[in-house]
């Protein structure tokens, strides 16, 4: 099994950022789309990763199911706390390509969608995300390069 979390304290209390997932996605990791409005039943998400929600509290948790059937993610708040957590239960390849590839452009997403939660709450982060030169790498040979891909 795979567990991913990731947390960020905002500076005003979370849950309505919850909300705001689609709105404060950052671009440079494929728009997050769904085929009708978010709620449970959504079916989409960002770039080659699809998933479907399959539970939604406004104001408190947003939890999709990856298509695949192999897992799944939620964004949910606590107070000031945004946190997300990934739980996988990947067959061998996929756990593979988890280790080599997916877990650090996964990482590198999510700090850069933690970023922009903190700056809609009114406070620039601290210690912004920035790319390892591996995020890089692989961003590159798969062609994700945009303009806003050369932050390091």
């Amino acid at each position: 099994m795979v567990r991913n979390v990731h947390e960020r304290e905002l500076p005003v209390p979370a849950g309505p950022f919850v909300d705001r997932i689609q709105e404060l996605w950052p671009p440079q990791w494929g728009k997050q789309e769904f085929d009708r409005p978010l709620g449970v039943g959504a079916d989409g998400g960002h770039g080659p990763i699809r998933y479907h929600c399959t539970e939604f509290k406004p104001g408190e948790s947003i939890t999709f199911a990856f298509r695949s059937g192999e897992g799944s993610h939620t964004l949910s708040a606590s107070g000031n706390v945004l946190r997300h957590e990934l739980i996988g239960h990947f067959r061998l390849g996929t756990r593979l390509r988890w280790a080599l590839v997916t877990r650090w452009l996964h990482d590198a997403c999510l700090e850069d969608l933690l970023d922009n939660h903190e700056r809609a709450a009114g406070r620039e982060p601290s210690a912004p995300a920035r790319w390892s030169l591996w995020v890089r790498l692989v961003r590159r040979a798969f062609g994700l390069v945009s303009s806003q891909s050369a932050r390091v």
